[in-house]
């Protein structure tokens, strides 16, 4: 079972319905979630100094920390994002059907647009403003093209109800049809 750490006069995690929550994924403090997100393993969102709030239908994949500035910085995720492997998010705003590729950096008061694409192992650097439907990366990362509004929605959309899907594989209770890898 997840850890769930309330804290003291901040306040106690809050998970919606539906969730995923890997055996040793860490929920401390004002964290709240929403519903049908998965939170994978050794994933951390600490939210000791100040609010983390996540979505619907986001998930935040293995090995990521997401943390915030003290009364300053805080976190908010919108709806069907995907948050890569082994990313850190430090007080930064993710709008609706973003992607964060896998070791990517988010810093604080950065702000990630809808549908926007942060590439794997960038660095998106305090108060950087990303637009809608951009692909941005480097370090530090910077503009490189606009993509498709509906093809980046449908590509974030996809990612997000595998993930949900794929959580649902350790649900002791529904239909674990076994997955059998191409070419088997």
């Amino acid at each position: 079972m997840a850890l769930i750490i309330p804290l003291n006069q901040i306040g106690t995690p809050k998970v919606g319905e539906g969730c995923f929550l890997a055996e040793n994924a860490t929920l401390i403090g004002d964290v709240t979630v929403g519903n049908e997100c998965s939170i994978w393993f050794n994933t951390v969102l600490r939210g000791d100094v100040n609010t983390i709030t996540v979505g619907n239908r986001v998930n935040i994949q293995d090995g990521s920390v997401l943390h915030t500035l003290y009364q300053k910085s805080t976190i908010e995720i919108g709806d069907d994002v995907s948050i890569g492997h082994n990313v850190t998010i430090h007080g930064a705003k993710i709008r609706d059907f973003a992607l964060i590729g896998m070791g990517a950096v988010v810093m604080d008061d950065a702000v990630v647009g809808e549908g926007a694409i942060v590439a794997a192992g960038s660095v998106v650097l305090s108060r950087t403003q990303i637009g809608a439907h951009e692909l941005w990366g480097g370090i530090p990362a910077k503009f490189i093209k606009k993509v498709d509004p509906a093809q980046a929605r449908e590509m974030n959309q996809k990612i997000a109800r595998n993930y949900l899907m794929y959580s649902r594989w350790y649900d002791p209770d529904a239909d674990n049809t076994p997955y059998v890898h191409a070419g088997k």
